[in-house]
Formats: C-alpha cells, structure tokens, sequence
C-alpha cells in the first residue's frame, strides 16, 4: 500500500512549501514523538506567498527535532533563522558545501531583511507599520552554530531509529539528494527527497548520483514541463555582449550569488580568452557572490570548472577579465553614474530584492541598458513581469517606465527538465511505493506526472499546501 492523506500518524509526512510553487521548500516528517524538517526555506514571488513567511509555523518550532538542508538557495535554507528565532534549537544537518555557503547566504539574508525594513520605513511604502525584518543578522548567526556536516554517501543518524544519506544533486555545490532510512521492529522504509536536480550536461556542474530504490520519493518537478534547448549558451550570451558592447550600453545581468553567478563568470571568462567578446569591466555587484566564488574554487571535487581552456591557469576559473567584485553601497552607487560598456552581475536572480533592484530603477528607463534573465522567473515576481513585456515597473513605491531591451536565456538552468528527471529516475529498480511532485507550478506538475506515467507506469500524487500522508513502514 502506498500513502493516504489523513491526520497525523506513526510516520508521515506533510507538504508545507513548493506545493504547486517553486519557493518555500518545507517538508515534516514526522515518526512517533519526533519531528523533522526537510529543508527550510523562505516562500518568494507575490505577496500572499511571502505573507506565509510571516504565519506562525505549522507547529511549536521547539518540537522540531531536527533540520535537513538540501542545499543553500534561499527558498531552502532562508527560514532557518526564523525558525531559530521563533525557538528551534535542534541539530541541522547538511553537506559542507551546504554549510560553507549558509556561513555566507544566511547572514547576508539577514541584513538583507534589516536593510528592507528600514528602507520601507524610510519610504513609507510598506502594508506593516512599522515595517519590521522577519528576521536579523544576529538570528542567522545563531542559525549557523547549529548546522553540522554530514560526509557524503555516508549514512548519518539523525534522530532513534532515522538516519540520512546525502548524495550529489548536481544543482549548486553541496546540493544533495536526501536518502532517509527509517527501521523499526525489522520493518524498513526508504524515503527519497530529491532536492533540486542538476544536470547531466556536465558543463559547469558534475551530474546528479544515483538513487537505486525507494519506498517514498519526493521529486522536483521545475522544469518538468519542457526540455531546455539545445543551443549554445555561450553563442547566445556573446551575441548579447557584442551588441551592448557596439552601442556602448549597460548589460544588466540579474543572478543568484549562488550558482548562477559562477556559472556567468565562467563563460564571460571563455568568451573573452577566445576572443569572441571585447575585454569590458566586468562588476559583480555582490560581497556574497565574492565569497561564494572562492568557495567554488575551494570545492573542486563538485563541478567541472576546466583551468585546460584557460590562458591562465594560474587565476581562478570564474575570474574574468576586468572583474572587480563591489563590495560597499558606495561602490555600488558610484556604477550609476559610469558610462557604458559595461557588464552588472546582481542579486537577486528574480530581481525581488538585493542590489539589482537599484540598478533597475536607475537603468530600466534608458534605450541603451539591456536587462538578460539567466535564471528561472517565478510567477509574480519582477523579473517574470519584465519578461512579461511590462512598459511600467513599481520599484520603491515609484512607477519606473522601461525602456530598456529586455533579453532571457533559457539554456543555462541549473534545474534538470523533463529528460534530466527521466535519467534519473530510470535508476530506480522498482516503483516508489508512492512518488509526489513537487517544488513546481501547476503546469510543471502535470507535465512531469504524465512524462513519468509514460514513461514508466508510475502513478503520482500532486499534493496541496499543508497537506498530509500517512507512509506505513
């Protein structure tokens, strides 16, 4: 038998986030008196969403056990420090990769919050009076003394009678597949959380390692709706780079410091050791993606980062030429009055908060500045409006015309599509008792169940917010 719905039982588990969305990735496990959390991260996009954020927790956060991180992407790991805030004191557990980057993601997630609240304040143009941060610096930093490594493909015992395996999901470094194993009185249960799923294209970051078997599985479902296409990403981004660098433009380039920023550098530096774009500044807009780069360069043993194409192999990888990593609000500020051309890497990828959100209110109205998506755009956020074909943008209270070439690259996903999905899954040696789709939009869903229907029979459930299944051992 497989799961049923129902209220709570010896083992079950309950969907509190990326049920029918991609943010806000929460899973508890619960197994007689003890409580886990799989992943932990922050809802993003429209203002219902983020208002869950702001809810009292689905249960006393001093009766959770423990926290299983999938990776450090904020609609991962960004309600941590909430979650310790509110009086959670468990151990969390995570890869060390995992951990490297929350050292750095968390905290910045923290001022971050600080930083918006008094901004709103300062502009009145928040719903809350007075705006308050969901959470602080100082909560992040507490959040961090609790995170413990776990070594990879090594059971790790994480509460009586459950332990976890991580394995390599080939999203962002340390992202892991979660392999849980619950045994009691001689019965056995594997329960299977994918995390977010790589590639198996192997140009930036090594694929995803194989799962065998599983009782339960829970898998992403992001792109399961379409297959990225073949074309070259970086024929793609030295075209857009040879136009903004004729006109003398401003490419704004909206990225996670996470990922995605690493991956932009790295193939701007190709680029321009082939000669195929001009040597122009280069700013990361970011002190987090500083940091995040030299962890990269740290953890080697995860991607594909190729020093043998370079002409210095000496420098690191993801430096290009020209780069300057900007670190101060003044630095960043003094970008708005430097001519074109010019290449601007900020955060955040979804342009909902960080630096970028500056820089677009500075730049959308100008003809000469392009905006390039590199990453996925969830519904209701900004950077899904301006690929939408927005001519108004309302940033900071004020309605911002945009006039500026908006450009998008769909290629570069660091999430598996459909065929990814597939390829992993056909590891499998048997049928999940129960498979569950999630961390996907209601199209992504349906598209992924009937790929996966097709392809192997299987059936699966599609389960809504807060709702809960039984799992028998």
């Amino acid at each position: 038998m497989g799961a049923k719905e129902h209220t709570v039982s010896e083992l079950s588990l309950t969907f509190l986030g990326a049920a029918g969305t991609v943010t806000g990735s929460k899973y508890l496990l619960r197994f007689g008196r003890a409580t886990y959390l799989i992943d932990c991260g922050l809802f993003q996009g429209n203002d219902d969403l983020e208002q869950r954020d702001r809810q009292p927790f689905f249960i006393d956060p001093r009766r959770i056990t423990a926290v299983i991180l999938s990776h450090a992407h904020i609609d991962h790991s960004g309600y941590l420090p909430k979650l310790v805030k509110d009086g959670f004191r468990g151990k969390v557990f995570a890869s060390q990769g995992t951990r490297d980057l929350a050292q750095i993601m968390l905290p910045d997630s923290g001022r971050l919050q600080e930083e918006q609240a008094a901004y709103a304040n300062k502009l009145g143009y928040s719903k809350h009076r007075p705006a308050v941060p969901l959470y602080t610096e100082r909560d992040a930093e507490r959040a961090l003394r609790l995170i413990r490594a776990v070594r990879p493909n090594e059971p790790t015992k994480v509460g009586e009678h459950i332990s976890v395996t991580m394995r390599r999901a080939g999203h962002i470094l340390g992202s892991s597949i979660l392999e849980f194993t619950v045994e009691l009185r001689r019965r056995r249960a594997a329960i299977v959380f994918s995390g977010d799923l790589g590639r198996y294209d192997r140009v930036f970051m090594k694929p995803p390692e194989p799962v065998t078997e599983a009782d339960y599985l829970v898998v992403e479902s992001t792109y399961g709706h379409r297959a990225h296409p073949a074309t070259s990403v970086e024929e793609q981004l030295a075209e857009v780079v040879n136009k903004v660098a004729q006109r003398k433009g401003v490419l704004l380039m909206p990225a996670f410091a996470v990922g995605r920023t690493q991956r932009m550098l790295y193939h701007l530096r190709r680029l321009q050791d082939s000669g195929r774009i001009p040597d122009i500044p280069v700013y990361v807009d970011s002190p987090m993606a500083s940091d995040v780069s030299e962890v990269y360069c740290r953890h080697s043993d995860e991607h594909e980062l190729s020093v043998a194409l370079l002409k210095d192999p000496e420098r690191c990888p993801l430096h290009a030429h020209r780069l300057r990593f900007v670190r101060t609000v003044e630095e960043s500020k003094r970008l708005n009055d430097m001519p074109g051309p010019m290449i601007i890497i900020a955060a955040s990828g979804m342009c909902e908060g960080g630096r970028i959100v500056h820089h677009l209110k500075h730049r959308l109205p100008d003809p000469a500045t392009t905006v390039l998506f590199v990453g996925y755009q969830a519904q209701g956020t900004r950077g899904r409006r301006l690929l939408s074909g927005e001519k108004t943008e309302r940033i900071h209270g004020q309605f911002i015309p945009v006039r500026a070439s908006i450009e998008v690259i769909n290629g570069i996903s660091a999430h598996a599509d459909w065929q990814d999905t597939l390829q992993w899954l056909s590891n499998f040696t048997a049928a999940p008792r129960t498979l569950f789709i999630t961390h996907g939009e209601p199209e992504a869903r349906a598209g992924l169940k009937q790929r996966i229907a097709e392809r192997f029979g299987w059936a699966a459930e599609e389960p809504d917010y807060k709702a809960s299944f039984s799992l028998e051992i």
